[in-house]
């Protein structure tokens, strides 16, 4: 971006969203608030949160009213990274190999989507557990999240990667697509694994619990959740009393939401201010 056009985009405001359910508790929009405010933008970000809606719209109908509100762009997440595809114009190379989007540019009259999770979760993994044995590892969740890590994972070196999801069809789909293995029995697939990642929403406030049995970990596991709200998972609590390495969702919150500033403003945000913006709810990103 050149200084004209620099100084031209801090002369108006830049106005985004995120779709989903269950966001009340999200972070997203704090650090990307701060970020802006730090670049002398006029940053608003707003919360599309149906399930605090009385009349529910359709997800192209709130397409359709932030793109004709002005809005640079908005967030997608569960449960419509998969579903927002179809309303689109055109997909990033990461949005068509993961088969998600969970970042929609609207610009000149289009729809771009992208997806930022998958080197959102890999910078994560990268800077929070470096010289994780990576070999084989267990994905539970083969949603649009789970589609996104499990790429990422590949690409960090996994070899094995053993997908489980409660709708078989859904783990087979991402296996055939990865080179992976859907698996059904979680007992057999932790005993092969030499680390976990939860890509299922199963620990977020609204839906507690773990979507593997605690007593399936050992100590030789590192336990992965993307889960950010709560930020402390039950998941993350059983493996740290085993003695894993772990690592929350923090880091793939931050470096996914860097990603999305800077498709949305064409300008490339400080990393530190929005980790710092992110860390002022608690205590860090590693636990």
């Amino acid at each position: 971006m050149t200084d004209f056009s620099r100084s031209m985009a801090q002369t108006r405001p830049f106005k985004v969203g995120l779709i989903g359910r269950g966001i009340q508790a999200s972070r997203t929009p704090a650090m990307h608030i701060a970020a802006g405010q730090v670049l002398g933008f006029d940053y608003r970000y707003t919360l599309l949160d149906l399930d605090q809606m009385t009349t529910e719209p359709a997800l192209c109908d709130l397409l359709d009213k932030a793109e004709a509100e002005g809005f640079a762009g908005l967030n997608i997440t569960f449960p419509y990274k998969k579903q927002v595809m179809q309303h689109l114009h055109h997909l990033s190379d990461s949005a068509r190999t993961v088969g998600a989007v969970n970042t929609v540019v609207f610009r000149d009259g289009e729809r771009h989507g992208h997806n930022t999770d998958f080197w959102g979760f890999a910078e994560g993994m990268r800077q929070h557990l470096p010289g994780a044995d990576m070999a084989t590892t267990l994905l539970l969740g083969a949603g649009g999240a789970g589609g996104a890590v499990a790429h990422a994972l590949k690409a960090l070196g996994t070899q094995t990667l053993l997908i489980h999801d409660i709708d078989p069809k859904t783990a087979d789909a991402l296996a055939e697509q990865t080179g992976g293995t859907p698996v059904t029995s979680l007992e057999a697939a932790s005993r092969a694994a030499t680390g976990v990642v939860n890509a299922t929403p199963m620990g977020m406030a609204k839906l507690p619990g773990t979507a593997i049995p605690p007593d399936l970990l050992r100590a030789d596991h590192w336990v992965t959740d993307i889960v950010y709200f709560p930020l402390e998972t039950a998941l993350l609590r059983a493996a740290r009393a085993k003695g894993c390495r772990t690592l929350n969702g923090g880091g793939m919150a931050l470096f996914q939401a860097v990603r999305a500033f800077e498709l949305f403003t064409g300008t490339k945000p400080d990393p530190a201010v929005m980790r710092a913006r992110f860390e002022a709810f608690d205590t860090g990103l590693s636990q």
